[in-house]
């Protein structure tokens, strides 16, 4: 649901599940063959195992963070890792990058940037995000919302940036 004056989008653990499989149909109704997904940790990591159980399709993972600050609201400095982890040696082939959105672009355009540069058995990249905001440089190759008014995009998880283990024993009083 997008709030009156167009700064909040709250998502639903339904609407955000409906997002991820008009994604597969996007990508299905293409007609695009590939051989593996990558996931962007974390935002890509839900989006990014539906997809691979729909298309049975290796997972593999690429972990990256800017955003820490203030339960996960400011973005910061992009850290991008190292390695891959994939379940079948090194990534190769026809690869699908998932994530989750295209907020600035930024951190999409070096993943991809880093991609080309150090993974030279990728011979072909997409990529597939759920939501693409207007202030992003970066467009998907599939994209499901374009989000115009650039709002903060509250997705039905969230809760857990701010829980502790202390406020999970005091709830199910374990």
């Amino acid at each position: 649901m997008l709030t009156e004056d167009g700064k909040h989008l709250y998502v639903s653990y339904v609407e955000y599940h409906n997002l991820i499989e008009k994604l597969a149909l996007k990508v299905y109704q293409s007609g695009w063959e590939f051989d593996t997904i990558l996931c962007l940790a974390r935002g890509g990591m839900r989006p990014g195992d539906i997809l691979s159980r729909i298309f049975e399709k290796p997972l593999a993972i690429m972990s990256t963070s800017s955003y820490r600050a203030k339960a996960g609201t400011v973005q910061g400095h992009l850290d991008i890792a190292k390695y891959i982890t994939t379940p079948q040696g090194e990534i190769a082939g026809r690869v699908l990058l998932v994530d989750d959105l295209a907020d600035t672009g930024h951190t999409l355009d070096e993943v991809i940037a880093q991609l080309r540069s150090k993974y030279p058995a990728i011979t072909e990249l997409r990529s597939a995000v759920l939501w693409t905001k207007a202030q992003s440089t970066f467009k998907a190759d599939y994209s499901v919302e374009f989000l115009p008014t650039n709002p903060w995009i509250h997705q039905p998880f969230e809760g857990y940036d701010r829980m502790r283990p202390a406020e999970l024993l005091a709830k199910w009083k374990v």
